[in-house]
């Protein structure tokens, strides 16, 4: 990196090294566009993973503007991520089909940091097989909605010392008491309100998206099966409609 004198646009952003990262395996015209938007993807999931952890930060530390503010970017950032999709839809089924034989196993369900995004939001169900040091060391930390926990204990809301300190390697299967709790922080309206919403954003945004990449394959390849022998379309769908914060989704029933 060049000393700040000689700093340039170029040198500052390497655009050197940038610009030599994509390296089409065919001729084909369309699969630059195809390696561009799927390494844009990966830049947004490391931002996304860089912004939770402050995210997760000002929670703890009950600063309730900072996490607002952070947790908006996080959700701007998920509806820049699904407007990509508009361009790779630009993709014909014949278009992709003319470089997808040289992708050979890579598949997208092989990305370590959605899967990183998934643990901090709060998935504990994967895979034995996954060996990941970083997954582990994730999953050994707080999730985003335990931090939200801290949250409005900081804030002076009774959250039982059980909850707040229970193993974070445990799947969360929900508290009636927590619930109760949700539903008298929404009654009074204020910050911790909008920081639960917030969250709520997220949760909607991540839903989004997969609900976009579903639609995306099914219109590229239909119900053929995914790159890296996975049943494509059909275990997207399977993962549609599965909240990341629950608890905040079924206050609304007690409204």
């Amino acid at each position: 990196m060049s000393s700040s004198g000689d700093l340039t646009y170029s040198s500052y952003l390497r655009l050197d090294e940038l610009l030599s990262c994509q390296s089409p395996l065919t001729g084909s015209h369309d699969e630059l566009l195809f390696v561009i938007i799927h390494q844009v993807y990966e830049l947004w999931f490391k931002q996304i993973l860089h912004e939770t952890a402050q995210l997760q930060e000002r929670l703890e530390s009950g600063n309730s503007a900072g996490a607002l503010h952070t947790a908006r970017r996080i959700a701007k950032i998920l509806k820049t991520a699904v407007g990509q999709m508009d361009v790779l839809e630009t993709m014909t089924p014949q278009q992709f089909a003319s470089f997808r034989p040289e992708l050979g196993s890579s598949s997208g369900f092989q990305s370590s940091q959605f899967r990183y995004i998934e643990a901090v939001l709060g998935r504990r169900d994967f895979s034995a097989a996954v060996v990941d040091p970083v997954l582990e060391q994730i999953m050994g930390r707080r999730p985003v909605f335990a931090s939200l926990l801290c949250y409005l204990s900081a804030c002076g809301w009774r959250v039982p010392a059980e909850i707040l300190d229970r193993d974070p390697r445990a799947p969360w299967h929900g508290d009636d008491g927590v619930d109760a709790l949700l539903a008298e922080v929404y009654a009074e309206s204020a910050a911790p309100a909008e920081v639960c919403e917030a969250l709520v954003d997220i949760d909607e945004g991540v839903q989004e998206w997969r609900y976009r990449h579903v639609k995306m394959v099914e219109r590229i390849i239909g119900a053929k099966t995914g790159t890296g022998g996975s049943s494509g379309a059909a275990y997207l769908r399977g993962t549609l409609f599965r909240p990341a914060f629950p608890d905040l989704w079924a206050i609304r029933s007690r409204a």
